[in-house]
């Protein structure tokens, strides 16, 4: 069994992890000391990330509205998950992380107006 990083759980949801080919189901837990996330049908399959190896989060914004996805950057890889209250996790992320480390992604108009204005 594994064993959690976090003394005290502060938010759980159900979430999904894209980290290579397809999607793993599984279980999203806030807590303390890091970000966990553990596989449902896997006991050994999870990946636990530490507040202090996070250097940023990325989530797409749309008007008032958050995706369900978000980008975890580490200091060696980058992570996608989703969650389907990702608006409420990432306000408990931020708690650890602080508002400088919740970024938004830049959206198609962004990527296309930067694009023009450098030429």
């Amino acid at each position: 069994m594994v064993q959690s990083l976090n003394a005290k759980a502060e938010y759980t949801t159900q979430g999904i992890s894209y980290l290579g080919i397809g999607a793993k189901y599984g279980k999203i837990l806030v807590g303390d000391q890091a970000f966990e996330f553990f596989n449902d049908n896997n006991v050994e399959d999870y990946i636990q990330i530490p507040w202090k190896n996070i250097s940023a989060v990325y989530v797409h914004v749309t008007g008032n509205r958050v995706s369900r996805r978000f980008k975890i950057k580490t200091d060696k890889i980058d992570l996608d998950f989703s969650a389907k209250s990702s608006g409420s996790l990432l306000k408990v992320m931020r708690e650890h992380l602080g508002n400088d480390k919740i970024l938004r992604t830049a959206s198609l108009w962004d990527t296309i107006r930067s694009r023009f204005k450098r030429k």
